[in-house]
């Protein structure tokens, strides 16, 4: 464009009568315009455009519960194609209590009795009454000594603090069995070994040495697992005598096996609780740690134990986490629930939330991670449950997923999660439940557990999207007509000089690179942002449709000012014969007039494209 303006100028020289110094000042005008067209021609309001989108959605984000931890998640979450979430504390309000249970064969006690209101709420004590002064120690003990969680305060209130799974055991252990005190039933006990809970194998255990000096293995965990594990079974849990155990049958596992299913089926997390005793510790046989000659391993006494009980625990969906599933899948991303919790919990509370669909896949963690990546690429697409699973299959789930294009959400609070937040795309913490670990891993903190926050961050994320093509589209199309009107007009003149001048150009640059990005980075989301797909990774910044509203604006535009600059003369009977006579007299021409009047109407045009 300079070396244009260059060779207008050379070729006006000979028929130019000027004096070397205002052929020299003439020179100095294009040069000026020329660098002036390459400064309004770069849009430099681009950085400014997304840090003020970026800045002004995070602020916002986090009255909303969104807790922006790396400047990007925010954008990147806008494009989300699936969303796998955590079942406990994010679907769910993480406020969990015993309402059923089946101790022994015989007894069963349910706080959703369908008699009169008055037995909903007597049915447990009712039941637990019955139960002998041995049954209720067993409970008692198998709840409170096989358990991390403590007795504290929390915002000034007594409460039990740890898993919810466990402070739920607890309470139920204070509420029916007697319990004076957790920390004074320990200080009672005898610790002799302790077996943390691990993912893999779902469960928990404690081993004590009783007064009588028999040692006992108390085991806590998912109730399927347990149950494979047992081959006896507490009986006569009301006889005043120390009861017997009996050996389970086909018929007993098939009964309990149902019982379980019957919990999961109104959406309760099941937990199987076993014991076993031993003369000596570590047993007769059994292998012990490498480290510890003290220890038993755990894997390899975790067999032929007697089952003491099975109990339902309810964890009601939030308020609203349906709406946000709907809103999600209405948006073209896919929601997938990843729980530890058994096959038809997950599949009860799936469908409640509305995840689970007609058509889609529930599987298994340890089924799934077996899975060759072709089997994983036919399943995925229907995969809406993955249940019993892991954090290494939550890992494995994200990373085939990035693997095969999407852009992929992750929900996590344990700090086995955090590999599979640091993998997502986008890594959402619990800010509640949520361990430092999970959090550092996490781009962005949920504050309040909760999925629709989820929904809010997508939205958010779509608005800075649309911030960013909002101001390409009105800064291309000012930056196109601006260069076009320009060029056009400075190699017309016989003079070289342009309708738009340097100081026009750049008062032009500054107010729509500046103000514009202001205007346009602020807009709050609606909830129609969420009636389309996402944007897939591949899809240009400048779609099809700007390309067209940029094209089509510019060429309206440049009608309107060429008609005004080239034809305004004739259009509006202005003469041109006093012109060397006004400018001796320093006044302003016709020509200026109409130029002044070009340039009002290209800024009015640009604003009315920024509302338009």
């Amino acid at each position: 464009m300079f070396i244009v303006l260059f060779i207008k100028f050379l070729a006006h020289l000979p028929s130019n009568n000027s004096t070397p110094a205002e052929k020299g000042s003439e020179f100095l005008d294009i040069v000026i315009v020329a660098i002036t067209l390459i400064v309004v021609a770069v849009p430099e309001g681009l950085p400014l455009a997304v840090t003020l989108a970026l800045a002004f959605a995070t602020t916002r984000m986090l009255k909303e519960n969104n807790l922006v931890r790396v400047l990007r998640a925010c954008e990147t979450m806008g494009n989300a194609t699936t969303i796998c979430s955590d079942k406990t504390g994010t679907l769910t309000q993480n406020k969990m209590t015993v309402v059923a249970g089946t101790i022994g064969l015989d007894s069963e006690f349910s706080a959703q009795a369908e008699d009169t209101e008055d037995e909903k709420v007597s049915s447990i004590p009712r039941v637990i009454s019955t139960f002998s002064k041995w049954t209720k120690s067993l409970l008692l003990q198998s709840i409170v000594i096989n358990s991390t969680a403590f007795e504290g305060e929390e915002d000034g209130v007594f409460a039990f603090i740890g898993s919810k799974t466990e402070t739920a055991l607890l309470t139920f252990a204070r509420d029916f069995l007697g319990m004076q005190g957790v920390a004074q039933e320990r200080a009672n006990a005898q610790i002799v070994q302790l077996i943390p809970f691990d993912s893999a194998r779902k469960c928990m255990g404690v081993v004590v040495r009783l007064p009588d000096g028999v040692y006992r293995l108390y085991v806590k965990g998912a109730s399927e697992i347990l149950l494979s594990k047992a081959t006896r079974c507490i009986s006569d849990v009301s006889s005043e005598e120390e009861p017997s155990d009996r050996e389970l049958t086909y018929e007993n596992t098939k009964f309990l096996t149902d019982t379980i299913n019957s919990y999961a089926e109104r959406s309760l997390r099941t937990i199987g609780i076993l014991y076993k005793d031993y003369s000596q510790w570590p047993p007769v046989g059994a292998k012990v740690m490498e480290d510890d000659a003290s220890m038993a391993s755990f894997d390899d006494i975790f067999s032929e134990m007697t089952l003491v009980g099975i109990v339902g625990i309810q964890d009601p969906l939030r308020p609203g986490v349906s709406e946000a599933v709907k809103q999600c899948q209405d948006a073209g991303v896919v929601v997938r629930m990843v729980t530890g919790d058994n096959v038809v919990t997950a599949q009860a509370i799936a469908a409640e939330c509305g995840i689970l669909t007609e058509g889609g896949i529930i599987m298994e963690g340890p089924g799934f991670r077996k899975l060759t990546e072709a089997e994983m690429d036919g399943v995925l697409p229907k995969l809406q449950v993955l249940a019993r699973s892991s954090p290494e299959d939550k890992r494995i789930l994200v990373r085939r997923l990035k693997e095969l294009g999407e852009t992929v959400a992750v929900t996590g609070d344990g700090t086995n999660d955090g590999p599979a937040l640091k993998m997502a795309d986008i890594g959402f913490s619990m800010g509640i439940a949520g361990t430092e670990v999970a959090k550092e891993a996490s781009s962005i903190i949920l504050m309040d557990d909760n999925f629709s926050s989820i929904v809010k961050a997508m939205m958010w994320g779509r608005a800075v999207n649309d911030a960013v093509r909002k101001f390409l589209q009105f800064q291309l199309t000012v930056n196109i007509t601006a260069v076009l009107l320009t060029f056009v007009s400075a190699v017309s003149s016989s003079d070289g000089s342009s309708v738009l001048t340097a100081v026009q150009l750049l008062w032009v640059n500054l107010i729509m690179d500046t103000f514009a990005a202001l205007a346009l980075a602020t807009d709050a989301p609606t909830p129609q942002i969420l009636n389309r797909k996402p944007t897939p990774k591949s899809a240009s910044l400048i779609s099809l449709n700007m390309w067209k509203m940029i094209i089509g604006q510019a060429i309206f535009q440049l009608v309107v000012t060429y008609t005004l600059y080239f034809g305004g003369m004739t259009i509006l009977g202005y003469s041109t014969e006093n012109d060397a006579s006004l400018k001796a007299a320093g006044k302003a021409t016709p020509r200026d007039e109409l130029n002044t009047m070009v340039f009002n109407t290209f800024v009015w045009m640009q604003i009315f494209n920024e509302f338009k």
